[in-house]
């Protein structure tokens, strides 16, 4: 059997030869392997083809803005639902509130005012931002998703004017230089691959002009590599396993901007959108987060993996291509994370026993029923957990944690119920007789809502 470094070296060279990309530069982080890298082709120019080659990531910059965004919420410089005009001065759309840009729910137009695509000159800030007076709102705010490069540019320009420094300035010190990703910048170095566009009817590549994003960097302007941006996709999927000091965000934080808040299609929810992250659902309950990006002769696309067996600590996975229409790329990056995946899983830990639950807790674990469904509570790794007696075997459960200064209330912290109370209530021998979760009443035997014992009957 073909061992797995060379299976996914196949699938990388499968999909350059198939979709016609001058060069391709696929990495693969994991906590528990090397990292893996794979390069198909050259650069076009002079410097030779690698792991350290740089590649234009397009709207992959969007998450680095939007942790930016996340920093100064969590440090009390904004609120998610504040109005933009609140951190900006502007003639107009200063009600779009931050999370709906980041979102792309505010409704704002896809780019700035202007033909930027025809003559590859983006606006300076102040241009931007003073003809957003001439800039429409396409659709009704919150009303359902449209993508805006202009609204990611917006909040780019916010954060740069509450840290007191240029965008490009405060995502390096705060963003780049603490997660090591040195090759990741606004700007191509020496060993930047030339983008192409590649013939429809011949095998002719013709290179792209370069073109700076002026205003709309926060959008689009990085530039990096392969390496950089697997270990970006796997903090994005593990920031705790990459960043467990939370020098850039919390894990919290990164989790709930992983919250899907729009489909980006009514009849197919094959994709969503977070707080600046597209996630992609895949088979098992497994969840692919990350963005695409294209530019000018570049594809780029990053994920990071989490759920269903096999899938390791702080997966992530790269895939950047210099051809802007060798769309091969966009699937690649998820191929590869599911083969890693299958032929090549996490190691399974081993089972140990471990503590029984504390002594005012011994009648808790075991079956209750609620709303006439049967679920089980356990108690594992330290914590009381609840699931439905019929849930499927990866559906997360309840996870509980105590109040401090009320021993027999908790609150749950992750799965069904999420956020709710669950109380506990005692007989007069101490003994826990009813639960109350989410307000719901809980008991060891079935029971209609008023009360009634099919166990006892009349």
């Amino acid at each position: 059997m073909t061992d797995v470094p060379d299976r996914l070296g196949r699938m990388v060279r499968q999909a350059q030869a198939t979709g016609r990309i001058p060069a391709v530069s696929a990495a693969l982080h994991r906590a528990d392997r090397p990292l893996w890298t794979c390069t198909v082709g050259d650069t076009g120019n002079d410097t030779p083809l690698g792991p350290e080659t740089v590649f234009r990531i397009g709207s992959v910059t969007k998450t680095f803005t939007a942790a930016l965004v996340m920093q100064c919420r969590d440090d009390g410089l904004l609120d998610l639902d504040d109005p933009i005009g609140r951190h900006l001065d502007l003639p107009a759309h200063g009600d779009a509130t931050v999370r709906r840009l980041l979102s792309h729910t505010a409704g704002l137009q896809r780019e700035p005012h202007g033909d930027v695509w025809d003559s590859l000159r983006a606006p300076a800030v102040d241009e931007m931002l003073a003809d957003l007076a001439r800039v429409e709102r396409v659709l009704p705010a919150g009303r359902r998703f449209h993508y805006s490069n202009l609204g990611l540019a917006l909040l780019g320009e916010a954060v740069a004017r509450l840290r007191g420094g240029t965008w490009a300035e405060v995502l390096a010190d705060r963003v780049l230089t603490p997660l090591g990703l040195t090759a990741t910048g606004p700007h191509p170095t020496e060993r930047a691959a030339t983008g192409f566009l590649v013939d429809a009817y011949s095998d002719e590549a013709h290179p792209e002009p370069p073109a700076d994003f002026g205003a709309v960097a926060p959008a689009a302007q990085l530039w990096s590599t392969a390496t950089d941006m697997a270990r970006w996709a796997a903090f994005l999927a593990d920031p705790a396993a990459v960043d467990p000091d939370g020098a850039v965000l919390s894990a919290a934080t990164v989790e709930e901007m992983r919250w899907p808040l729009t489909p980006t299609d009514e009849s197919v929810w094959a994709a969503g959108f977070g707080l600046g992250l597209i996630l992609v659902p895949q088979p098992e309950r497994v969840t692919h987060v990350g963005h695409d990006g294209a530019m000018p002769g570049f594809l780029a696309a990053v994920y990071g993996r989490r759920g269903g067996q096999g899938t390791a600590g702080a997966m992530g996975c790269a895939v950047l291509g210099s051809s802007g229409t060798g769309v091969e790329v966009f699937d690649l990056s998820h191929r590869l994370l599911a083969a890693a995946a299958e032929h090549d899983p996490a190691e399974i830990e081993p089972w140990r026993p471990g503590p029984p639950a504390p002594d005012h807790l011994r009648g808790v674990p075991g079956r209750w029923w609620g709303e006439g469904f049967e679920y089980v509570f356990s108690w594992h790794d330290g914590t009381l957990r609840a699931r439905g007696a019929d849930d499927p075997a990866g559906k997360p459960p309840a996870v509980f944690a105590p109040l401090p200064d009320r021993p027999d209330v908790f609150r749950t912290v992750s799965g069904r119920e999420v956020g709710e109370l669950l109380r506990l209530t005692r007989d007069e021998r101490g003994v826990v007789v009813r639960m109350h979760w989410a307000t719901y009443r809980f008991t060891r035997t079935q029971e209609t809502f008023d009360g009634y014992d099919f166990r006892v009957g009349d």
